[in-house]
């Protein structure tokens, strides 16, 4: 009777060790994935920063243009200051956007070295 026992826990044991190695290696493929993802976002984020600054200086550029050519309180130069504001609207929202980026690849790295950690001791647990 004893004997049927041990084999029963042990096979339980067995069944918890699969589905627990099935979860943590579902979880481990994604959030690698996760942090590529975020990687190319930042890279993204970045190259979309540096065409909104460009564009600022241009429009700093035109503007000065427009005031020296129809004064500053030209339709011209209104239209300028509006779209100087909205690229630095993006700016902000880009510089926003890559910064969550950069914790969530933070919160992603912690979240696997600690799967890394709870996988090696359940290794050691079972031997």
């Amino acid at each position: 009777m004893k004997l049927i026992t041990v084999r029963m826990g042990l096979g339980v044991f067995a069944v918890a060790g699969l589905l627990t190695a099935s979860a943590w290696a579902q979880n481990s493929t994604t959030e690698p994935r996760d942090v590529r993802n975020d990687t190319h976002d930042i890279h993204q984020d970045r190259r979309d920063i540096r065409q909104d600054r460009r564009d600022v200086r241009g429009d700093r550029s035109q503007l000065r243009q427009d005031n020296a050519k129809y004064g500053v309180n030209s339709a011209q130069s209104r239209a300028q200051r509006q779209d100087i504001r909205a690229d630095k609207r993006d700016i902000h929202h880009d510089v926003k956007d890559r910064n969550q980026d950069r914790r969530d690849i933070h919160h992603d790295r912690k979240d696997l070295r600690h799967d890394r950690q709870d996988r090696r001791q359940d290794v050691k647990a079972l031997r």
